[in-house]
């Protein structure tokens, strides 16, 4: 876990406005919280409208403050497969990325005035450095019945190393979902798990 005793595991969400990276977080500390472990957490996001970048940092076991360090996150959850690369230098060597390899692509893209990264290129130098989980998290969200699900597939992908119940987790999600989604949620939380 996360260096020198300082936290018991750390991890970066990161993702863009409309994706849920908020509520991820909040669902992952509440389910520390529900285990008695100390919990510290920083947010911090751009536009608030769908496109701006998010990113969360959250210590789980940790009383010595919120943010990061630089190299020394054990897990980093990209949402958005580029917001993988603006935040990789907070993962340590031993870190793992869980990323979702669909998209939100940017008005400069969809416009034509820029264009996106190809992802091969994205995915093989993440696997460059650090072990990674990629997926279309997108994708298994619509199977497990909405696309708003996608979140709630990156925590239960992350579910496998992080140091909490997988029980609890999936309690968290229950909790903090709308009850209309909850069945849906936890076939993403199922799903999510499979693919880590």
């Amino acid at each position: 876990m996360s260096s020198a005793g300082i936290s018991l595991f750390d991890l970066v969400i990161a993702g863009v406005g409309g994706q849920g990276t908020i509520l991820a977080s909040d669902i992952i500390g509440k389910a520390a919280v529900k285990e008695g472990l100390p919990v510290m957490a920083a947010e911090t996001h751009g536009m608030a409208q769908r496109g701006g970048s998010v990113v969360n940092h959250l210590r789980i076991g940790c009383e010595l403050g919120s943010l990061i360090p630089l190299k020394s996150a054990d897990a980093l959850i990209a949402l958005e497969p580029s917001e993988a690369l603006r935040y990789i230098e907070y993962l340590s060597d031993e870190g793992i990325v869980i990323v979702n390899t669909e998209p939100v692509l940017p008005v400069t893209v969809t416009s034509g005035i820029s264009s996106y990264p190809d992802m091969g290129e994205i995915i093989d130098y993440l696997e460059q450095r650090f072990t990674v989980k990629a997926f279309n998290a997108v994708q298994l969200a619509k199977e497990a019945g909405h696309v708003q699900s996608m979140n709630t597939v990156m925590i239960g992908a992350v579910s496998k190393y992080l140091p909490l119940s997988k029980d609890v987790l999936l309690d968290c999600v229950k909790a903090s979902v709308p009850k209309r989604t909850m069945d849906i949620n936890i076939k993403a939380f199922g799903i999510g798990r499979l693919h880590a």
